[in-house]
C-alpha cells in the first residue's frame, strides 16, 4: 500500500498537467494547419493557427470571420460572408450583401469568383467562402455552412514566425 501512495504521489501531477492539456485542446484552444491554397493570400499552405474555440459562446458570429468549419470531419478554414437574413450574390467580380456592395480588401487584385446568387440565408446557416477563390472549396459548392459546424475563430497565425500575428 506504501508503495503504491509513493507511485500515486510521484506520478499525480503528471496525471493532472495530461487532463488539463486535454480539456484546454478539446473546449477552449487547438492549434490548427492551414491545408492547401484556398484562403490565399491571406493565409498560406502550412501556416499554424491558434482554433479558438471559445470565440463564439462570448460573441456572435460577424460578416469577414475567418472559421473553422467541419465540413465531413475534415477542418476547412474559411472567411464568413453572409449571416442569416442576408441575400448575398456577386455579379462580374463584385459582392453584393443585401443589394449593397461590398469592397473585399483582403482579396488579392485580380481575383475572380464565379457569379452565384443566394436565397435568403436561413437562421443557424452562414454563407463562406475561401481568399482564393478560383480553387476554394466553399459555400458555392458545399452550400450553407450550419453553425454547429463552425468549430471556432482562427485569427492568429503563431507559424512561421515572419507571418506571426492576427489575420483578418
Amino acid at each position: 500500500m506504501e508503495k503504491f501512495k509513493k507511485i500515486v504521489k510521484e506520478y499525480i501531477g503528471y496525471v493532472i498537467a495530461i487532463v488539463i492539456i486535454l480539456l484546454i485542446k478539446t473546449f477552449i484552444a487547438s492549434p490548427i494547419i492551414v491545408s492547401g491554397d484556398s484562403m490565399d493570400p491571406t493565409l498560406l499552405n502550412g501556416d499554424m493557427m491558434i482554433l479558438n474555440k471559445l470565440s463564439y459562446y462570448t460573441s456572435e458570429i460577424e460578416r469577414f470571420d475567418i472559421v473553422v468549419v467541419d465540413h465531413h470531419d475534415t477542418l476547412i478554414i474559411k472567411r464568413v460572408i453572409g449571416l442569416p437574413g442576408d441575400k448575398v450574390k456577386c455579379i462580374d467580380n463584385t459582392l453584393y450583401i443585401n443589394d449593397k456592395v461590398y469592397v473585399e480588401n483582403y482579396l488579392e487584385e485580380g481575383t475572380k469568383t464565379t457569379d452565384f446568387e443566394t436565397e435568403v440565408i436561413p437562421e443557424g446557416y452562414y454563407y463562406v467562402l475561401g481568399d482564393n477563390r478560383e480553387v476554394s472549396l466553399d459555400s458555392r459548392t458545399i452550400g450553407l455552412v450550419k453553425e454547429s459546424q463552425i468549430e471556432g475563430k482562427a485569427t492568429l497565425t503563431i507559424f512561421p514566425f515572419n507571418r506571426w500575428g492576427n489575420k483578418k
